[in-house]
């Protein structure tokens, strides 16, 4: 367990990657400890340094996901945001060494997502969350007001991600779908539009964009007869969704209860 006197001890899985490598940046020394660096079996960034890769300053090689296990035995918390298909073969590892976890990995299938639960549920605490970012939770904590709308409000998601996100809406607006439908009682999703398409009752609206470098933006419009409302979060960088996460790891270690909690959690919402 960790040690309350001295800095938290991370394994971070996804390390060369766009959020691991955030994650390894802008931990603070004072409070944070980078113990185990893990990359994909193949990834060119296997078998160097974090200085190498100009990811840290720190002599710590990157090793394959086989280490995982051992390398967890020097650190207090896993934090994992890698693909779908790497966290459900590397997450029996991470349940075996009792460590909590911060899992950030998006794009499961529903059956991979309840594969997922059913393997963490009652085993050990851990923090997940398809968005890190204190804005974006503040976002997904305002959906429950959607509720009180006239039934004539037709409400709509709209994201926008990088040119190199693999998935498709989001994880983050497929949270906001989620809430968004329960709030409204949606009963049909509609990803984009295209010739006669009128929308129908009780259809919910998602429409994804992606291009050059853009962080991540969600907004949620609701269209009444004369008037429209629009919340929107805007990540200026990825440091958004890599300090919440930090944040996360000094939460959960925390908070003993072996079970699957939210970053809503962690901010105390009470939904």
């Amino acid at each position: 367990m960790p040690d309350t006197d001295g800095p938290l001890r991370l394994c971070v899985v996804g390390a060369t990657g766009r959020m691991g490598g955030t994650i390894i940046k802008d931990a603070p020394a004072d409070r944070f400890r980078i113990t185990g660096a893990v990359a994909a079996e193949g990834e060119p960034g296997v078998g160097k340094t974090l200085k190498d890769l100009e990811i840290a300053d720190l002599d710590l090689i990157v090793h394959p996901p086989g280490s995982l296990r051992e390398l967890l035995s020097s650190a207090d918390v896993c934090v994992s945001f890698t693909s779908a298909a790497a966290e459900i073969a590397n997450l029996p590892a991470v349940v075996a060494a009792g460590r909590p976890l911060i899992l950030g990995t998006t794009g499961f299938t529903e059956s991979q997502q309840r594969w997922v639960l059913d393997s963490l549920e009652g085993k050990i605490p851990c923090v997940m969350a398809s968005n890190f970012s204190i804005g974006a939770n503040m976002l997904f904590a305002m959906t429950s007001a959607l509720k009180s709308l006239p039934p004539d409000f037709d409400v709509s998601v709209l994201e926008m991600h990088h040119s190199g996100k693999a998935d498709a809406p989001s994880g983050t607006a497929k949270t906001i779908a989620e809430m968004v439908s329960k709030a409204r009682g949606y009963t049909t999703t509609v990803y984009g539009r295209s010739g006669m398409s009128k929308r129908a009752k009780g259809e919910l609206e998602v429409a994804s964009f992606r291009g050059g470098g853009m962080p991540g933006e969600h907004a949620i419009y609701a269209f009444g007869p004369h008037e429209m409302l629009k919340f929107e979060h805007l990540a200026f960088s990825r440091s958004a969704f890599a300090q919440g996460a930090l944040l996360a790891a000094g939460w959960v270690v925390q908070h003993k209860e072996p079970k699957v909690y939210s970053m809503l959690d962690v901010l105390g919402f009470r939904l």
